[in-house]
């Protein structure tokens, strides 16, 4: 059995326990998504499909495929991150905004825009790391496991 059979699979299992796990915290912790934690849940269904292709074909092109998409989703969680510890600025969309010269109607206008979940709160963390923290840090772990099974897999 080559390193390639066992990290691949391994990868793909992993996207598909985060995606689990964020509707788990979701549908049964309560905690609603922001923009920004769905734009985080794509990338691992791109690598759970990718992990399936790959295990019917053994395709070695879909293996950096795979381990773009965990990156991906580890760079969307680490600035999401950023965002919430105030390292820089969010989408407009999903974080607060400044106020500046904004008229009352302007201001009424953008309170009744604002989302419900915003991205620059942090909702739950554990160890100093919140949620898209640790879809970084896992994340950019499975991108590691898609590289490894693509230098076996040659």
């Amino acid at each position: 059995m080559r390193l390639s059979d066992i990290a691949v699979p391994l990868a793909a299992a992993g996207s598909l326990a985060m995606l689990l796990g964020a509707f788990a915290f979701q549908h049964l912790g309560g905690l609603a998504p922001c923009q920004m934690c769905i734009w985080q849940r794509y990338p691992h269904v791109v690598a759970i499909v990718i992990g399936a292709l790959w295990l019917m074909s053994r395709k070695v092109w879909l293996l950096p495929i795979g381990a773009l998409a965990a990156a991906t989703t580890g760079g969307i969680g680490f600035y999401h991150a950023g965002v919430e510890q105030g390292w820089w600025a969010g989408p407009s969309t999903c974080s607060a905004g400044a106020i500046g010269d904004l008229t009352p109607e302007e201001l009424m206008a953008q309170i009744m825009s604002a989302p419900l979940v915003r991205c620059d709160e942090i909702p739950w963390e554990m160890f100093g790391l919140s949620m898209a923290g640790w879809n970084a840090v896992i994340s950019f772990g499975l991108a590691g496991l898609w590289l490894v099974g693509l230098s076996r897999a040659r």
